[in-house]
């Protein structure tokens, strides 16, 4: 399936969702990231502010901030995005092309190359290889910066079994879905 379709797919599925299925979902997976490793190792998070269907992540930056870890989410600027420390969700609105949550100022511009990047996507396979919404923000932030460790959450029916990627696409270092082991 090529990308257009696939997102085409993913777009109608999430669609579906209701806001009670979106909000326990997000909730199990978010429990499930706490577990980690990953993420009770790391010092800072990046974590990018969900709109529409996507896995609600301000429960998770909460959680981050009462952890005393620090928070950075994205912002584009021109082609490229950078991530802004952020200590509250005061400061933040909607913005840009996409309209998607971000920080009014430009600073100040995270630098933690530990932080856990939590990536955002339509469609994910067991290999970490995803497909983004087509902006390839985060494929070249990652490849900019490539010691960051990532983790992609996301709905089960958004993992497939293989994903066509392109040359350029980054892939996650690991994927929680939401689906009961």
């Amino acid at each position: 399936m090529d990308k257009k379709a696939l997102r085409r797919e993913i777009g109608a599925k999430k669609r579906a969702l209701s806001a009670a299925e979106i909000e326990s979902r997000s909730a199990i997976l978010a429990e499930k990231l706490f577990a980690t490793e990953q993420y009770r190792d790391c010092q800072s998070l990046y974590a990018y502010l969900s709109f529409n269907q996507e896995v609600r992540t301000n429960p998770i930056i909460q959680r981050a901030w009462a952890d005393g870890k620090r928070v950075a989410v994205p912002k584009v600027v021109g082609d490229e995005m950078v991530f802004i420390w952020i200590d509250s969700f005061e400061g933040l609105a909607p913005q840009g092309a996409f309209h998607i949550m971000e920080p009014i100022e430009d600073g100040p511009v995270a630098g933690d190359e530990t932080a856990l990047i939590l990536m955002p996507g339509l469609a994910f396979d067991p290999q970490g290889h995803r497909v983004g919404y087509g902006g390839g923000y985060y494929d070249r932030y990652l490849a900019a910066q490539p010691h960051h460790p990532t983790v992609a959450l996301c709905y089960d029916f958004q993992l497939y079994d293989h994903l066509d990627v392109d040359d350029y696409d980054v892939p996650v270092d690991f994927i929680i879905t939401d689906k009961e082991k």
